[in-house]
C-alpha cells in the first residue's frame, strides 16, 4: 500500500485527507480478499489478476452497501483509495509513469463494470454465478465447488453487510 505522507502545507494548516478515515476499511477489504479459503477453496487463480479480482469482488460489495446507506462521499473516498493503492502497486512492479495511467485506467473500467454485476446479481436481477465466472474467473472453466464455495461465502458477506451500521461499516467493519 503506498501511504503518502501529508504535505507542506497539511501539516502547516493542520488539513488531513478525509481519505483517511477509511483506510481500516479498505485494509479490512484487503485483507479479506486475500484470505486463502478464496484461492484453495474457490479456486480463484492465484495472481496478480486472480487477486484483483477478488479484491474488487468485496469492494464492490462494499462500495454498493455504502451508496444503499448514502454515504456517496465516502464511497468515492474509498474508490481513490483504491485507485492510490493500486498505482502505487503499479510502480511497485516497475511499471513507468507513461503506462500506469492506461493500467489504472482499465481498472477503474473494470471495477465500474463488476460493481454494476454483482449489485445487479445481488439484487435477484442477474445471475451471480454467471457474474463470477465472467469477471473473478475471466470466462476460465471452474469447478461446481469452488463456484459455490465462491457464490455462498459473497453472498454470506452480503448479508453480513447488510446488518452493519454505516458507522460500523466506515470504521472497518465488513462483518
Amino acid at each position: 500500500m503506498s501511504t503518502a505522507s501529508p504535505s507542506f502545507l497539511q501539516r502547516l494548516f493542520g488539513r488531513t485527507d478525509p481519505k483517511d478515515s477509511l483506510m481500516p476499511l479498505y485494509h479490512a477489504i484487503v485483507a479479506e480478499g486475500r484470505q486463502p479459503h478464496w484461492y484453495l477453496d474457490g479456486a480463484v487463480p492465484d495472481t496478480l489478476d486472480g487477486r484483483f479480482d477478488m479484491i474488487v469482488a468485496i469492494l464492490s460489495q462494499v462500495l454498493v452497501r455504502l451508496q444503499e446507506q448514502g454515504a456517496t462521499q465516502e464511497s468515492v473516498w474509498l474508490t481513490e483509495v483504491f485507485v492510490d493503492d493500486m498505482d502505487g502497486q503499479l510502480r511497485q512492479e516497475g511499471i513507468g509513469d507513461v503506462v500506469v495511467g492506461k493500467h489504472v485506467g482499465r481498472m477503474m473500467s473494470a471495477l465500474g463494470g463488476r460493481i454494476s454485476a454483482y449489485r445487479a446479481a445481488l439484487a435477484g436481477e442477474a445471475d451471480l454465478r454467471e457474474a463470477l465466472v465472467r469477471n473473478l474467473y475471466r470466462g476460465e472453466a471452474v469447478s461446481d465447488a469452488a463456484l459455490t464455495h465462491v457464490e455462498g461465502a459473497l453472498r454470506a458477506r452480503w448479508t453480513r453487510l447488510g446488518g452493519l451500521s454505516r458507522d460500523a461499516l466506515l470504521a472497518g467493519d465488513i462483518g
